[in-house]
């Protein structure tokens, strides 16, 4: 877990007049007074936040603030944040036991499903854009659902009728490995060459129905296979920009950001430090082979063995992590905006699914404003930065929406 920045606790603190926000050092202050004020008059959508995750392995009132993580009600009010997408992240592994996938996204599903059910003066069910526009004009933040991995639909296309009607509004075709939809951009084995049979026929299901297809996470093949599949716009919820970390196939380089937005799609940037840089990138690739090393070397069989995470403080006391910066981030989205234009560049943190590898101004979902800033810094205008900040992916869900209305 995370520690929360200072940033976050002092994001929107008010003068001794309680006129103005109070910028972070270094900042300066009428510029930043406009990016909260931007901040917080648009609707900021973030594609992927892995609260139901972070919550099954450690229970916390969300609602409230919380000692630990990235994400609570508090500090997303700070923030600005309207409508995080909630990651029903299913492990690859689970896909080894036949429906212990279909069960993980049932269980973080139904955990999410009571939280707003048990804070209705807080946080909001969102089934489409207009569900996003009515609960932020009501001061309600939206818990709209992505599911992070495809093999909840396990071998059964009727699951993705099911999970629409659970929710889930885009799936993450795989994850870290090859499943029965198609390859992983981590795994070495690229059994399908792309999509499998199966996959094309997910996700032309999805086309249907209305969810959005997300291809971070999927081989090169894959991409592109889906976007001359897909009738509709599609995401990458959480990916960054391979021109800045080469070799690193999880990232998007500037072909396939073209061809994201010939399909009128949108890249929504991660901020997590090893998706940024080179140099933390390949501290990362690094630093959990060691680790993967240690526990083979042990003959460690729990996940939550002690001596794991006395290995890894020792590595990192040894050789600290090599954090990116907050401008970093900016760079990715300048470079993604100059390549595949304004309309397909958004939002997609990670905040509680990249561990403590965030930048120091981008600690927590309090910290929006800090990028609004600094795209206002680099001379983006006020309706190009509300874009960034949401509009693109509110504007793809809009047209993924009305495809599925007009074939019903």
């Amino acid at each position: 877990m995370l520690t929360i920045s200072l940033f976050a606790s002092i994001i929107l603190l008010v003068s001794p007049l309680g006129d103005k926000p109070v910028p972070p050092p270094g900042y300066e202050a009428l510029l930043y007074e406009k990016a909260v004020a931007l901040a917080h008059k648009s609707i900021i959508v973030d594609g992927h936040v892995d609260v139901p995750y972070r919550l099954e392995e450690k229970l916390e009132d969300i609602s409230q603030a919380t000692a630990k993580g990235d994400f609570d009600h508090p500090r997303a009010k700070q923030g600005g944040l309207d409508a995080p997408f909630m990651s029903i992240y299913i492990p690859a592994k689970l896909q080894e036991t036949a429906g212990a996938s279909k069960k993980c996204a049932e269980k973080l599903i139904a955990k999410m499903d009571s939280i707003i059910a048990e804070n209705p003066h807080k946080f909001a069910k969102a089934s489409n854009p207009a569900d996003v526009k009515t609960n932020f004009e009501m001061g309600l933040i939206s818990l709209p659902y992505g599911m992070e991995n495809g093999s909840g639909i396990e071998d059964d296309l009727k699951n993705v009728t099911y999970f629409y009607e659970k929710g889930i509004r885009y799936v993450t075709l795989t994850h870290s490995k090859m499943n029965l939809l198609c390859d992983s951009s981590y795994d070495e084995n690229k059994g399908w060459n792309g999509l499998s049979p199966f996959g094309e026929k997910v996700v032309a299901e999805m086309n249907t129905l209305g969810i959005m297809v997300d291809i971070s996470h999927v081989s090169d093949s894959t991409f592109y296979q889906v976007l001359r599949l897909s009738k509709t716009p599609v995401i990458c919820s959480h990916s960054s920009v391979r021109h800045f970390t080469p070799g690193f196939e999880r990232n998007v380089d500037d072909k396939m950001l073209q061809a994201l937005a010939k399909n009128r799609g949108v890249i929504q940037i991660n901020f997590g430090s090893s998706f940024l840089s080179a140099e933390a990138n390949s501290y990362a690739t690094k630093y959990w082979s060691h680790i993967d090393e240690f526990i083979q070397q042990a003959g460690i069989t729990n996940n939550h063995d002690p001596r794991i995470d006395a290995e890894k403080a020792r590595y990192k006391k040894e050789s600290p992590f090599p954090y990116a910066r907050i401008e970093d981030v900016i760079d990715h989205i300048d470079h993604a905006v100059k390549v595949a234009g304004i309309d397909h560049v958004g939002l997609g943190s990670d905040f509680d699914g990249v561990g403590d590898s965030l930048p120091a101004e981008l600690k927590s979902v309090a910290d929006y404003p800090n990028i609004a800033y600094h795209l206002l810094k680099r001379g983006y205008a006020d309706e190009d930065v509300i874009k960034i900040l949401g509009g693109n992916a509110m504007r793809v869900w809009q047209e993924v929406t009305k495809y599925a209305a007009q074939k019903k």
